[in-house]
């Protein structure tokens, strides 16, 4: 295909506005679904984005288009998420693109992801084209919402494109703008091949298979390639197309966007964000890479049964490899035995990875409640990074502690002003600025500490807004903070995982409300169980969970009194040997009532 007829693009949106249903309709306007093979968000191939209505991977499918022209196209058009845990996935998917289509709710406008993707696409200098989506829904108000896009981005009202890509209405209007608007690609196809690989996924026959935009050159089959970050040699099995489904060809030239299955069979091999050349005078120089996602809460993984150590391991290896942004190391715990400590870009996030491990793999997990990670700065001087509340050092040793703060963004109606603000004060937030976005919208701006919002605080915000409100965070800095670890002691042994840091003025309150959670947790024992919180040595609350008796007394009716004390004597000796050796299983959910400490008891 000539270089001049490619167009390489993406769809980007906040989550709910439409994007992978305008992908739909653009395969079907294409021909490159059949009719028969149609069905709902086509891209959303993962059982978890279909159930769950949402976009986690990005992912990539070549169109071919007669435009008006006469002229044949090919379109590789890459799919992206909408959640702000995903975001890393938007901007990688970017550096495959030369412009994006940016989609706009035409019953809810502007919203905080739209502007977060945006401002990724606008960095990397694409052309963006405006769609407003859902014009035939009765609340829709395409014009307001095309002069929103003008006063906020600058695009002219005029040049909006106003669709309905459930029905179909005006969707070959974008085709058509995609074709006029969005540049071809540049690249010089008698330079060494370079391509650079923005995903990636596990096959069991072709091994690892990377996605790769091709920068320079053509790559052919039975080329030996070599990876110059890693130095991996290869020779790949096959060269290929989405189209949307894995098509083999005979060569990928500067432009196109394809796949090449590597065969490497160890995952380490084949980083995102890599570049491929052929191994016999190649390029000498890669492509720009990503900037490495940095994940921001972590918890602990542990199998429910020991023996599936190493296959939660390989499970893990592999999620790594279509997920750059999850991190993962081993760690022991005296509660729970061996198991990792896994890094995350944010909850939504680590609740995609424990289904998909629980749901591909067929593991089952504990999770301990998640936690983010600390600066501490000690009195030699030294700075440590702690993810995990056990590995606090000594507190004579410490000078500081730093926690990471967050700058947030709300969109909502005006409304909710008053029930915004009182929630996020209450999360320790930091009230910025506030401003009018048009007559009903308002955009308010926070720092808020990253501990206080990665528990529950986007689904409280959800529920005072009644949905209405969107949130867009990044990271601002670390700050000292006086913060203590809170220790929670079950049958006076400490329970490492349960264990938090938690702000001095608030421990108390947070010791005394996980205590009567955990009461109403942790089953009845054949002996009374002490469940304490503590902070160092000083014990802040405590709560028994009552002995299951039995009624030893029921056979002895009538007679001397020292008969029954003989009998209840013998009873409490029996389960005072019993605590001795006593163990207290601990449930999962007592792990996860540490998330609902802020519930209303």
């Amino acid at each position: 295909m000539n270089q001049s007829n490619i167009r390489n693009f993406s769809i980007i949106a906040h989550i709910d506005h439409g994007k992978s249903t305008l992908a739909d309709r653009l395969l079907q306007l294409t021909g490159t679904i059949s009719e028969r093979e149609m069905q709902e968000q086509v891209l959303d191939s993962m059982e978890l984005e279909r159930e769950r209505g949402v976009t986690i991977k990005a992912s990539a499918v070549r169109m071919e288009y007669t435009a008006h022209d006469g002229q044949t196209y090919e379109m590789n058009l890459i799919d992206t998420p909408g959640h702000v845990d995903f975001s890393y996935e938007v901007s990688r998917a970017l550096q495959a693109c030369e412009g994006a289509i940016l989609v706009v709710d035409s019953t809810q406008g502007i919203e905080a992801q739209t502007l977060a993707n945006l401002y990724v696409a606008l960095e990397q200098d694409l052309e963006i084209l405006a769609v407003v989506n859902k014009i035939d829904l009765p609340a829709a108000r395409p014009d307001d919402i095309a002069q929103e896009i003008e006063d906020l981005l600058g695009l002219d009202a005029a040049d909006v494109i106003q669709v309905s890509a459930k029905t179909g209405i005006h969707v070959e209007q974008v085709l058509e703008a995609v074709v006029q608007h969005i540049p071809p690609p540049k690249g010089d196809l008698d330079a060494p091949p370079r391509a650079l690989i923005f995903d990636s996924h596990y096959d069991p026959y072709k091994g690892v298979i990377a996605y790769v935009r091709v920068a320079e050159g053509v790559f052919k089959p039975n080329t030996t390639l070599r990876l110059m970050a890693s130095g991996a040699v290869l020779e790949p099995i096959e060269l290929g197309i989405f189209s949307p489904n894995m098509k083999p060809v005979q060569s990928l030239a500067a432009g196109e966007v394809g796949y090449i299955a590597t065969g490497l069979k160890t995952v380490r091999e084949c980083r995102v964000g890599d570049t491929v050349t052929i191994a016999q005078s190649g390029a000498v120089e890669p492509l720009p890479g990503y900037k490495h996602a940095k994940p921001m809460v972590f918890a602990g993984f542990y199998p429910s049964d020991n023996d599936d150590y190493d296959d939660l391991r390989d499970a893990l290896e592999k999620l790594q490899l279509n997920d750059a942004a999850l991190v993962y190391e081993p760690e022991t715990s005296q509660a729970l035995n061996f198991g990792f400590r896994v890094g995350f870009l944010g909850l939504f996030h680590m609740d995609i990875v424990q289904e998909r491990l629980e749901r591909e793999y067929d593991l089952d997990i504990l999770a301990t409640a998640p936690s983010v990670e600390y600066q501490v700065v000690l009195r030699s001087g030294e700075v440590i990074e702690i993810t995990s509340p056990a590995d606090l050092p000594d507190p004579s040793t410490i000078d500081e502690i730093r926690e990471p703060w967050m700058s947030i963004e709300i969109f909502a109606p005006e409304e909710f002003i008053g029930p915004i603000m009182e929630l996020v004060t209450k999360k320790r937030g930091e009230y910025l600025s506030m401003e009018y976005l048009d007559q009903t919208r308002v955009l308010l701006k926070y720092k808020i500490p990253l501990a206080e919002m990665i528990i529950d605080f986007y689904d409280r915000l959800k529920s005072t807004t009644r949905g209405y409100a969107s949130l867009d965070y990044h990271f601002d800095e670390y700050r000292t903070e006086n913060l203590v670890r809170l220790d929670v002691l079950v049958n006076k042994l400490p329970v490492d995982a349960l264990a938090m840091i938690v702000h001095e003025d608030e421990a108390f309150h947070k010791g005394q409300r996980l205590v009567s959670r955990l009461k109403r947790t942790i089953p009845r024992q054949l002996f009374e169980v002490p469940i304490q919180a503590a902070v160092g040595k000083h014990v802040i609350s405590r709560a028994n969970v009552k002995a299951l008796r039995k009624d030893v007394l029921a056979k002895c009716y009538g007679g001397d009194i020292t008969r029954k004390k003989k009998l209840l004597e013998k009873q409490k000796k029996g389960k005072k040997r019993l605590k001795m050796i006593g163990n207290v299983e601990v449930p999962q959910e007592a792990f996860m009532a540490v998330l609902r400490l802020d519930d209303d008891d």
